[in-house]
Formats: C-alpha cells, structure tokens, sequence
C-alpha cells in the first residue's frame, strides 16, 4: 500500500510583499538564508526562497497501515495529521510519498527502498522501533536523515531521530519538578517489562541527579492478581518510613490507561493515602479519564503544554470529523519541519546543521531540537490531574529541564 499526495495549487499572491503568517504548525525558528534568529513560518520561508517550478520536494513517510486493528487506526490518524499539514502549509511543491511498513523492520525495509527509489530526501517513521532498523539500511546507504515517531532512544544515532516523547525526558521532568517542591525521599511501582525497564532506571537516575533517595521499587507483572502484592509492599515502606520519621514523600507510578484503572483500587484497598504521599506519573498518563479514579487526582505528570493540541485536535476534527489519536501531532509536526526547510538547496536543505539547528523548531506540542546524537529534545510541562482535565502547574521547557519553578498560578486544561 502506498499513495502519493500534493497540495493543490494556490493562487499567485496579488503582491510580492511578505506577510507573515503564525499557524498552528511547526515553523522554523532560524532564518535559513542568514541564520538569524527569530520567528519564522514555513510561509515566510516559501515566500523568501521559492523553489524552482517543477523542482517538487518528496518526502517519504512509513506507517503500519494495514488492517483494521488499533495501531492501524492510529497509523491512519497519522497520515491524516500528515496531509493536513501539507494542505495547511505554504508551500505547493511538496509529494508526501505514504508508504506501509507493516509494522516489521522487513517491511520498512522495502518501504523506505520504494520512498527513496521514488525520490524522497527526507523519511518520516516508522512508528515502531522494532521496524527501524529495517528502513535504516536503505536510509543510511542513501545518506537520507529518517525522523522516526518512535520514543526509544536507543534506536537514535547519527541521521536517525526519535521524535517521540521519550521515557527517559519524562522520568528527569517529573522528578526534577517533585524535587523542586521539597521531595526528597522517592518509591515507584513500575511495570515489569521493557518500558518499566527503561523508565525505571532513568527515574533512579533523575532522583540521584536531585540529591534524592529512591527508598523502595517494586514491580508489577502484567494482571490485577499480579499487582496486588508489589502494591502492599509499597503501602508498607510507606508506613514503616513515616513509623521511622523517614517519610516517603512521592511514588511514581508510571503505568498508563491500561494498567491504572487496576492499580488505583489496589493501592486504594492496601491503605495508600495520595493526601500524604504526591503521586508522580509519566506521559503515559495522558488520557482522558484518568480523573475518574480519585487516587490519581492531585497527581503530577509530565506532557507538552496542553495549549497547542487543543487547537490541533480542534481543526482536525473538522477537518476529519473524528478526533485525532495522540501521535497524530508528531506526524503533523514531523511534515511541517521537513516542509520548513523545503526552500534551502536540494542535498544540504536535510543536512545535519539544517536539521540540528540550536533553536529547534516550533511544533503542535512546544520547540522540538534535534540532537546530532538523534535524540529530540521535547518540551515538557508539569500537569495535575483533576476530576475532569488536568491542570498546567509548570510550563514547558526543553528536555524537560526547568530553571525555576514558579508554582503559584495553575491554568485550566480541557481533555
């Protein structure tokens, strides 16, 4: 499965003077052609430096496109958010080139061959890390840079970038904010598998960054009957350190939507109290009803600033008349970057120093700056769970590192 889309042609602009056009998108916030820097659009770039006619920029994008299953409808919100922003943006001669992966690295592998055999000179995924080596085979041995929708770092290097959220950015954001409050002394009850693996020792290390102690962490193999102990062993370190005067002040608990439906009345049931002990989520905690569960109420976690999805998920609806599943953005804003730097010359606009600019580029979800090491830096805010939304308790900052904490006014977030 594969399909080829382009904007339509816009009328030419009764004038040649440059207005200056804020949109929802991602723009690029160094001017190309001097490297100022400063605000600017894809609109401004594509009036500034018009590609030749003819010369269209393909871009090449891999998702797991078939079937009907969840992650298919995920993969089709994806390219949906994609040639929204095609059609939002600028520039007319841009090919967005949508390839399926089938969700393997074999079939990323032939998919990123077609989207470079077809021209593309920058590719967009996959979705799953699992698929990525298989399209950097051909990515590589084309020298063509692959912005994956993938959150794991380890599969980043050189020309290869994780544009997700990564576990590690959330675990140093949500600790460093706890820390900044006057947490000191810290537990976790994690997931027994990859994520709990990756997320949990970059929490250790985040509570160590901090000057903090990690007091007890017990995991959880999938199933309620299998979370019924680690999560006892929890409540008891909690009361044998306020027996103690050596009070656990936060337990993260980064699980997402399908394990804290189960957890919350676990922990509920062992006596755990979220008055005296702050919880602390992950990304994972984005969802809508996480505030049906009063234990979760009151909870930090770490997520973009809810501002710009909002008006993402507003247009797209009308657009599509569906909303948009969360990794929606990232493919928006992943199209948007590459539509950015359309106007520089074919063989340097993806260039490293292109791609890795120090200002980065403004996306739906805050800044997004490329590491030469492949890692996207991500602006993270602090928010709270309450009974319906969240809260915004700290705005966002790149790679989730914050400055100052100023704590006083908290603005509303409508899920």
């Amino acid at each position: 499965m594969s399909s080829i889309i382009q904007p339509p042609m816009k009328p030419a602009p009764a004038t040649a003077a440059i207005t200056p056009v804020t949109r929802g998108g991602l723009a690029e916030v160094a001017t190309p052609a001097t490297g100022d820097l400063g605000a600017s659009t894809p609109g401004d770039m594509a009036a500034a430096q018009p590609m030749p006619h003819g010369a269209a920029l393909k871009i090449g994008m891999l998702l797991p496109l078939g079937g009907f299953d969840q992650t298919a409808q995920i993969a089709k919100g994806m390219k949906q958010a994609a040639e929204m922003a095609l059609f939002e943006g600028e520039r007319q001669n841009i090919q967005l080139i949508v390839k399926d992966d089938k969700g393997t690295a074999d079939g990323a592998k032939a998919a990123a061959e077609e989207a470079i055999k077809e021209g593309a000179e920058i590719v967009l995924g996959p979705l799953f890390s699992r698929a990525v080596p298989g399209a950097a085979v051909p990515v590589k041995a084309a020298n063509v840079p692959m912005l994956t929708f993938s959150n794991d770092r380890q599969i980043a290097m050189a020309g290869i970038y994780a544009l997700g959220y990564s576990p590690e950015q959330d675990a140093q954001a949500v600790v460093g904010y706890a820390s900044r409050q006057g947490k000191k002394r810290f537990a976790a009850l994690l997931p027994d598998d990859g994520y709990g693996q990756v997320i949990g020792a970059a929490f250790r290390e985040a509570v160590a960054k901090a000057g903090g102690t990690v007091v007890i962490a017990e995991t959880y193999p999938a199933g309620a009957n299998a979370m019924i102990g680690p999560s006892r062993r929890i409540v008891e370190a909690v009361r044998s350190g306020e027996g103690a005067g050596q009070p656990i002040e936060a337990l993260f608990v980064p699980g997402g939507q399908d394990v804290l439906p189960q957890l919350g009345p676990l922990l509920a049931y062992a006596g755990f109290d979220p008055k005296k002990v702050q919880l602390l989520g992950s990304g994972a905690w984005e969802f809508a009803n996480i505030g049906n569960s009063d234990m979760f109420v009151g909870g930090w976690y770490p997520g973009p600033d809810p501002q710009g999805w909002r008006a993402f998920t507003g247009r797209f609806a009308k657009v599509f008349g569906t909303p948009p599943p969360r990794m929606a953005s990232v493919a928006y804003d992943a199209v948007m970057l590459a539509a950015s730097l359309a106007g520089e010359p074919a063989g340097q606009r993806f260039g490293v120093a292109n791609l890795t600019r120090p200002m980065g580029f403004a996306g739906v979800d805050g800044t997004i700056r490329l590491q030469a090491n492949g890692v996207a830096e991500r602006e993270l805010a602090i928010l709270e769970v309450q009974k319906s939304g969240a809260i915004v308790r700290e705005p966002g900052a790149a790679g989730g590192v914050v400055a100052k904490a100023p704590d006083a006014a908290a603005s509303p977030r409508v899920n």
